[in-house]
């Protein structure tokens, strides 16, 4: 095999397909990158029998042909090249990379031992690029990280003809959003995979450059096994988590006494600094009168911190206290300048929205529902 391509063509596409390789292979080949020169074209391939990522560049070929390398070492290779031609060629069992004056010699893995990557499922439907990586980004952080209860540590997909909603819980927080897709079949309903978080979000990311992004589910009810993403020119499939997911919507409010209005910047900074006292798990209070937001950390011998912002409230005055890390993570989620406080009572979630858009559609939402901390007393 020899092929030559651009440096930063070469170290993009290498960091995207080796961003998944597992750190502990369970064997020494999973550690690989597969590349494959054929056609102008070199294409790249990564898989752990749980992920599976290809991508593929523009290349001038000189000796079509695959081998298999330590995916991690020649990313990092790759990024440390000086701006020049990469020129990548075999020599028996050594693989050799040039580029200008820099040389390097890497051992091969043994290529017949690779698994073969999955087929892409049936493509369902797409979306757009920056509406799938916003909508996964909000949800995502509030997904559970610990794998005692892997089905919390999953984003739960649901389709619904041109819907899809996304929705995720540590069980401290819930984060929903729904959007719009474009279908490739009409009648596609109930369709639900639970997929892993951090293998979303990631994907999300990485799939923005394209102008939409192919969702693909597997088997006849959808969603049996496997998902699977696609865009500019890159595709990732993964394995679906399995367990109950908690019956969220029901978690929501029917209705609400309070709803208070704060501006989305101003608050964020006031929650930053007065957590700047609060200890490990100590909560930020919150207390909303009319015109008023007064946010206040720590007691008694320790240190203390209290200010006071501009709030709208319509309804009951209400002291409530939460995990600042939660709170924060919500309010830059929400995506809005305006957030919108929905609350029953002091002891009972409270839900967070950004100020209803006028021109968006109904059903394009995002709401993070957040328990609050009880305080003693």
């Amino acid at each position: 095999m020899k092929f030559r391509v651009e440096r930063d063509v070469l170290a993009d596409a290498v960091a995207w397909t080796a961003r998944s390789l597992p750190a502990r292979p369970a064997v020494p080949v999973l550690a690989g990158l597969l590349l494959e020169a054929a056609d102008q074209r070199l294409t790249l391939s990564s898989f752990d029998y749980e992920v599976s990522a290809r991508g593929g560049v523009e290349a001038e070929i000189d000796e079509p042909g695959r081998v298999l390398v330590s995916g991690r070492l020649l990313a990092d290779i790759s990024k440390s090249l000086p701006n020049r031609p990469v020129e990548v060629s075999t020599d028996g069992a050594k693989v050799t990379v040039v580029c200008g004056s820099a040389r390097f010699t890497l051992p091969t893995l043994p290529v017949e031992d690779y698994p073969a990557l999955p087929d892409m499922p049936t493509a369902a439907g797409s979306v757009e690029g920056d509406v799938f990586a916003a909508a996964v980004a909000q949800v995502a952080i509030a997904a559970g990280r610990d794998d005692t209860l892997p089905m919390l540590t999953g984003v739960r997909v649901e389709i619904e003809g041109d819907l899809v909603t996304l929705a995720a819980t540590d069980r401290y927080r819930l984060a929903v959003r729904q959007f719009h897709w474009k279908p490739e079949a009409d009648g596609l309903s109930s369709a639900v995979a639970l997929v892993p978080a951090k293998t979303l979000n990631d994907t999300a990311k990485s799939l923005t450059q394209g102008d939409s992004v192919q969702i693909a589910l597997s088997g006849d009810k959808l969603g049996e096994g496997m998902i699977g993403f696609e865009g500019a020119g890159r595709r990732t499939t993964t394995r679906l988590l399995e367990g109950e997911f908690p019956k969220y919507r029901a978690l929501f409010p029917e209705q609400s006494e309070t709803v208070a209005t704060v501006e989305t910047a101003p608050f964020v900074d006031a929650v930053k600094r007065v957590s700047l006292v609060a200890e490990r798990n100590t909560p930020v209070r919150l207390s909303f009168s009319d015109g008023r937001l007064v946010l206040e950390a720590g007691s008694g011998d320790e240190a203390q911190a209290s200010e006071a912002i501009d709030a709208t409230l319509e309804g009951e005055e209400i002291s409530i206290a939460f995990n600042p890390t939660f709170l924060l993570e919500g309010l830059s989620a929400i995506g809005s300048p305006v957030a919108q406080i929905s609350f029953t009572t002091s002891t009972k979630p409270a839900v967070m929205t950004g100020k209803p858009d006028v021109e968006a559609e109904a059903t394009d939402e995002y709401r993070y529902l957040i328990m609050p901390v009880r305080l003693s007393g």
